[in-house]
């Protein structure tokens, strides 16, 4: 066993001496790999280990920039370069959007393909020029770097209208079991316990280490991912979440319909009546039925009498269908305001009727509005989705709303990669609803990426998540994250099952992002001020040392 220990840290040490000793585009390429190794550890391929190849080379190339004869251009350009490869195959997928109007956008898809990534690595380059200048050594190091760089996903997530996208704790929510603590610190305190995991096989890495040292990080590592996966695993067992609850029985449609048919107005009609064919089963008896449609399943659906009409007599007696709809309303100038919507479609004496709307608040840029619209109109740009010249207008915020005397917060599609924000802070609701439409990106990991961060939203709240995509993948999250049923990518289908259970209110429900930088200055406070702390203890320990009386 020894001698096995004594060879892996040989390699360790070696492998860790030719990272740092790296110079100009060789170390450029060495930290773009590292960050495409880190994208396969997001979905769908879930390599875990990579994770661990990709942030522990980035400390070590980081060590090397910044004993570069230029060492802070050389160590924000290891992380803009690790960045750029992580974003580069971690959001590729939006270029597929550009394609579903070629003949318009096709041109575009190169450079959104390269500016996005370009612009997300700024953070990475940062994150790492804040670690270089902290000049850490061993332990301390990690955890400045962990935190800063989990600090600077935050402000990825905040800053302009924010792309909290790809959070390296999001590698985790591929199972409900290594996204559990996330319901006590949030995607952005699992970020950065993943991060310190990810990162602890180079903390030994350091020149004259030991053979030992050098593999003691690694075996950090593995124990803390022990830990991690335990601690979810315990709380699984508990037999309170995923049982069901008589609140509502929870009817999910998929109608999967490609991104051309579904932005065709010529194909309306047949779309609607997709997603109705797939609704119109009886009703359970001991319960009331909520019927989940897509993002935009029924466009204008509130000013179309004959749709509604169709609802009231094909809709089973008693439901209430909540869908993604186009709602359009008149300014004071008579101009027209389009708005991207969720309907609550309720029986009334006089038919269905549109009860209550909720606006969506948290836009797409370039693709349900155009930033400095008369600038970029100027020159020939437009948004992808074709309502109105300046696109959606946004909503007021978040809110909850109320469905078969059930309370429900509405999330349309890109509103539910927010962490801390799906609901008014203070009015906690029943379950999450939340329509999307991932046609525009296609077969790709996008779509795979959006249910994982849904996973997280729900075992954030505590509460359960009905999903319903247009393409997929729908589901039906229960408040710790397990899926209780599913309908897969390009699948069309019907989940018919009882609304899980809520949760009491969660850590993080409570304290929002409190945890996560508590603990980041906790980390913070060690790296800097932990060595000092153990010099005054042992100062004060001294006397007792020498006397061995009580002081």
């Amino acid at each position: 066993m020894d001698k096995s220990i004594a060879r892996a840290g040989a390699v360790l040490l070696t492998l860790s001496e030719k990272l740092r000793a790296l110079t100009g585009w060789r170390r450029a390429a060495a930290a773009f790999a590292a960050g495409l190794c880190g994208a396969l550890a997001l979905a769908p391929f879930y390599i875990l280990p990579l994770l661990a190849v990709a942030f522990a080379s980035l400390v070590l190339l980081i060590d090397g920039a910044t004993n570069a004869p230029r060492p802070k251009r050389s160590a924000f350009a290891v992380g803009w370069f690790f960045g750029f490869g992580y974003f580069l195959a971690g959001v590729y997928w939006m270029a597929f959007s550009f394609f579903v109007q070629a003949d318009q956008f096709a041109w575009m898809a190169p450079f959104a393909m390269t500016a996005m990534p370009a612009g997300l690595a700024l953070f990475t380059g940062a994150a790492a020029l804040v670690t270089a200048l902290a000049r850490r050594a061993g332990w301390a190091r990690i955890l400045v770097f962990a935190s800063v760089f989990a600090l600077f996903e935050y402000a990825r997530g905040h800053v302009l209208t924010g792309l909290p996208w790809n959070l390296a704790g999001q590698a985790l929510a591929g199972s409900a079991m290594g996204a559990q603590t996330a319901a006590w610190w949030g995607a952005y305190g699992l970020s950065l316990f993943t991060i310190v995991l990810a990162a602890a096989p180079a903390a030994g890495l350091v020149p004259g280490a030991s053979n030992r040292r050098a593999v003691s990080g690694v075996v950090v590592a593995l124990a803390g991912a022990a830990a991690l996966f335990g601690v979810g695993a315990v709380r699984l067992m508990d037999p309170s979440g995923p049982s069901a609850s008589p609140d509502a029985h929870m009817r999910i449609v998929q109608p999967n319909i490609g991104q051309r048919d579904k932005i065709n107005p010529d194909k309306w009609g047949e779309n609607f009546y997709k997603a109705l064919n797939l609704s119109t089963a009886p009703a359970p008896e001991d319960a009331p039925l909520l019927i989940i449609w897509p993002e935009n399943a029924a466009p204008l659906l509130g000013e179309a009498h004959s749709a509604l009409n169709v609802l009231t007599t094909e809709l089973p007696q008693g439901s209430v269908l909540i869908t993604g709809a186009v709602r359009r309303d008149m300014s004071d100038s008579g101009a027209s305001r389009y708005y991207n919507s969720i309907l609550v479609v309720s029986e009334t004496a006089n038919g269905r009727q549109a009860a209550a709307s909720y606006d969506k608040h948290h836009l797409v840029p370039f693709g349900e509005y155009l930033p400095f619209y008369d600038f970029l109109n100027a020159i020939g740009l437009a948004q992808l989705t074709p309502y109105g010249d300046a696109g959606f207008t946004a909503g007021e915020g978040p809110r909850v709303m109320t469905a078969a005397g059930l309370r429900f917060a509405p999330l349309i599609c890109y509103e539910a990669i927010f962490p801390s924000a799906v609901y008014p802070h203070g009015d906690r609701p029943r379950l999450l609803v939340t329509v999307t439409n991932d046609a525009w990106f296609g077969d790709t990991s996008g779509p795979r990426q959006h249910l994982d961060q849904a996973r997280l939203r729900a075992i954030e709240s505590g509460l359960p998540m009905a999903r319903s995509a247009n393409t997929g993948v729908s589901a039906l999250i229960d408040a710790k994250g397990r899926i209780a049923g599913r309908v897969n990518l390009y699948n069309a289908g019907v989940i018919d099952a009882p609304l899980p259970r809520a949760l009491p209110s969660t850590l993080y429900d409570q304290w929002r992002d409190i945890p996560f930088f508590v603990m980041a200055a906790s980390f913070l406070a060690w790296a800097f001020w932990g060595r000092l702390f153990s010099r005054a203890a042992r100062k004060r320990l001294q006397p007792l040392r020498d006397t061995g009386k009580p002081q």
